[in-house]
């Protein structure tokens, strides 16, 4: 593929370079939009424009929308008005809306000003709604039909209207208050007869989102319901927009790149990894290892208070890393499924008391099960194999004992944090694997010295 990719490239630019626009041209509209796009954002900014321009105008308007804000702006910048205006005429209004939140406010006027009223209109009114809500990702290019239409009237009204929709495959009934009374599938209106009233057709239960509604909660009701597209209704259950399922998804990889990137202790950002620059690399990074190197510190503290322990037991300093890595593994199996199940909303804060005992009962028996596995190591490998004579039954007891009890600390720390994070209205992200681990470190060698003081009399 790799192979591939870039001998269009050469290709590509050997016929721009020789002036043979007819042969670009040819090759360009048989490509989806979305590669048009990946390609253009491989080649040198300089071609940009004249390859677009070579683009049929609706081809141009979708590869326009697949395209990185960076390359949109480069683009708008050498557009002339009209050819603004017609690329601003064929997106749907909902891709004008990320145009304009994506664009500095001088490439912003110029796009309004080339706008129709209409749409100009619609655009101001999705920018009013807040940010990651579902009026902020709707669009309001739809079908609507009224209850009283037959089911002939309805596909004519699709015939006529739907050419400029988002999509046709679901239309809204509504009464004249545009109060949203049900769905009707044009399969459904194909196979009924023509003769037949749009409301004894329809389906009446019809699910649907608030404008207000957080973006990520009306995205998870696509994967729950199997559907393609949720109403967007206004307090008084009037239909003001759509989200489809191709921006649904958006939302999807969006969130789940910030939750990984969070989980991985990185400010999150929207920008692709070759458009980061250093200095923007650093800044989402350097305060998250900031805060985790000072909050490390309390180890080293607890490492220093416990210096004449481990000076009589010098066997084990070997260990330590052993015991936090597992304590901080187990804390970390423990946050990301917690948080999965959020995210899914499996789990919720009531269900507190219930996932505290189930990862209790696992903390106990992967505890056990290790630590018999390792008290067996220790003595046969570290002990008789490597003739280790430092490792002794007591000093086994004390690696297994601190094991145990580290991983039942860690599950609970991991399984707690998340869920209290959501209670306060934070990213349950943010508990992940960083902050757990750095919590379970110093858990561990707490219990590691108390258990060497106690049994080995330190």
């Amino acid at each position: 593929m790799a192979e591939r990719s870039i001998s269009l490239e050469d290709t590509i630019v050997t016929l721009a370079e020789q002036k043979k626009y007819p042969t670009l041209r040819d090759i360009l509209v048989t490509m989806n939009p979305a590669d048009t796009a990946a390609l253009f954002e491989e080649l040198d900014e300089h071609l940009l424009p004249l390859l677009f321009r070579l683009l049929p105008k609706d081809e141009a308007a979708e590869t326009f929308v697949e395209m990185e804000p960076d390359s949109q702006e480069l683009l708008i910048r050498g557009f002339s008005d009209s050819e603004l205006k017609e690329v601003v005429d064929e997106l749907y209004v909902d891709d004008a809306v990320d145009l304009v939140e994506e664009m500095p406010a001088n490439v912003v006027r110029r796009i309004l000003r080339q706008a129709d009223p209409e749409t100009r209109k619609l655009i101001n009114n999705i920018l009013k709604y807040p940010d990651d809500s579902a009026g902020s990702l709707m669009t309001t290019e739809f079908v609507d039909l009224l209850p009283t239409m037959t089911v002939e009237d309805a596909i004519k009204r699709i015939r006529r209207t739907g050419t400029d929709k988002e999509t046709i495959n679901i239309c809204y009934v509504i009464d004249d208050g545009r109060h949203l009374l049900g769905t009707v599938s044009i399969r459904t209106l194909i196979l009924s007869e023509e003769d037949e009233a749009v409301s004894d057709v329809m389906e009446e239960n019809v699910i649907s989102v608030g404008t207000l509604t957080d973006q990520e909660d009306a995205t998870a009701l696509f994967s729950k319901y199997d559907l393609t597209v949720v109403p967007v209704v206004d307090n008084e259950n009037r239909l003001v927009g759509i989200i489809t399922v191709d921006d649904a998804l958006d939302v999807l990889e969006t969130e789940t790149t910030e939750d990984i990137e969070i989980m991985g202790g990185v400010t999150p950002t929207d920008k692709p990894y070759f458009k980061t620059t250093v200095w923007e690399t650093f800044k989402a990074r350097f305060p998250w290892l900031l805060l985790l190197m000072i909050s490390a510190t309390f180890t080293g503290q607890i490492i220093a208070s416990f210096e004449n322990a481990l000076a009589a037991a010098t066997v084990l300093t070997a260990y330590i890393p052993m015991l936090m890595d597992t304590g901080g593994n187990s804390g970390s199996q423990a946050s990301v499924t917690v948080i999965r199940g959020i995210s899914l909303n499996d789990i919720e804060f009531s269900d507190f008391f219930r996932v505290v005992w189930k990862e209790i009962r696992v903390a106990v028996t992967c505890g056990v099960a290790l630590a018999a596995v390792n008290f067996v190591k220790l003595l046969l490998v570290d002990g008789m194999l490597f003739h280790n004579e430092a490792v002794t039954v007591p000093v086994a007891a004390v690696i297994c004992l601190t094991m145990v009890c580290t991983i039942l600390c860690a599950k609970l720390v991991g399984c707690t944090l998340p869920m209290l994070a959501e209670k306060l209205g934070l990213d349950p992200a943010v508990m992940a694997s960083p902050f757990i681990t750095t919590i379970v470190d110093a858990l561990s060698l707490l219990i590691y010295f108390r258990f060497a003081t106690a049994i080995l009399q330190l």
